[in-house]
Order: structure tokens, then C-alpha cells, then sequence
């Protein structure tokens, strides 16, 4: 049984050359939307992630300072944290829900 990609809808990426193949590597999966230089307000769930990140990584530190066990603490953190556009419910618990619909509808 193959699971199509309908979990994610979109992918928001800014216009660094990091992103420069995306929309080709995605095109039949996803929609790839790309921001304006110097507009953080186009890409608000990332910047509020970044903020959540900077808790426990503060500017300056090098993520390459970090073990894999940290990266991995934080990363569950971020995935059970309450989201109020969630309507307070975890990333990892909607998550699971719409797996859990996706595989049911397979």
C-alpha cells in the first residue's frame, strides 16, 4: 500500500539558494511557495519556530556544538507544544490524526 502526500498541502520556502531545486523536486507531490527577500512576516510559523529554537539555542551558539541528544529534545519539545492554532493541540497529536485519516482512507 503506497500513502500519497495529501498530509502536507504546501511547503514555504524564502528565496535562498538552498531552495533552489524545490519546486522541481516537489512539483508533483506539493505546492512550493517561496517569500520575498527581507519578509519574515510572509513566513510567520517559521519565524515564531525559530523563536521556540532560540530558547534553548541562543544566537551565536553553532548548532554544530550540539549533540544529536539536545537537537532531539528540542525537536520533541516543538512537537508537544500546545499551539493556540491548533486550537491547543500538539503538532505531534495532529499529526497523528490526519496520518491516522490518511492511512484509513488508503
Amino acid at each position: 500500500m503506497v500513502l500519497t502526500w495529501s498530509l502536507f498541502k504546501t511547503v514555504t520556502a524564502d528565496n535562498g539558494a538552498e531552495f533552489a531545486s524545490l519546486q522541481e523536486a516537489l512539483q508533483e507531490t506539493v505546492f512550493a511557495y517561496f517569500t520575498h527577500p527581507f519578509a519574515s512576516y510572509e513566513r510567520g510559523t517559521s519565524e515564531n519556530q525559530h523563536k521556540f529554537i532560540r530558547r534553548f539555542l541562543p544566537k551565536g551558539q553553532k548548532i554544530s556544538e550540539m549533540s544529536d541528544q539536545q537537537i532531539l529534545r528540542i525537536q520533541q519539545w516543538m512537537n508537544r507544544y500546545p499551539r493556540k492554532i491548533l486550537d491547543y493541540q500538539t503538532p505531534y497529536d495532529c499529526f497523528l490524526k490526519a496520518f491516522r485519516q490518511e492511512w484509513a482512507a488508503a
